[in-house]
């Protein structure tokens, strides 16, 4: 929130309003099975889980899990590579806006 709020000169309310819509607006999005793309950091799509039989660790019993979707992140191209840069390379130009 405070980098939102340095970078965009806001007040850091302002921003917390700002980005908190757009987490709001990316889970909307998935709750209608649509996929959501940013461009130079990545995508958030659904995947389903099928239904499975799990342990319970505690007494060892087998649990029923029912079917669910999850959210799933592919990380974008530039992401990946800043996340890979060189440390060396501190000065190099950071995510395209």
């Amino acid at each position: 929130m405070e980098q939102v709020a340095n970078v965009a000169d806001l007040t850091k309310k302002r921003a917390e309003v700002i980005v908190e819509t757009v987490f709001a607006s990316i889970a909307e999005a998935l709750r209608r099975e649509e996929k959501v793309e940013l461009r130079a950091f990545g995508s958030f799509r659904l995947r389903r889980r099928q239904p499975r039989r799990a342990r319970n660790p505690r007494t060892g019993d087998g649990v029923a899990v029912a079917s669910k979707q999850v959210a799933y992140f592919t990380a974008g191209k530039e992401l990946r590579e800043a996340i890979n840069r060189d440390p060396v390379q501190a000065t190099a130009p950071p995510l395209s806006k």
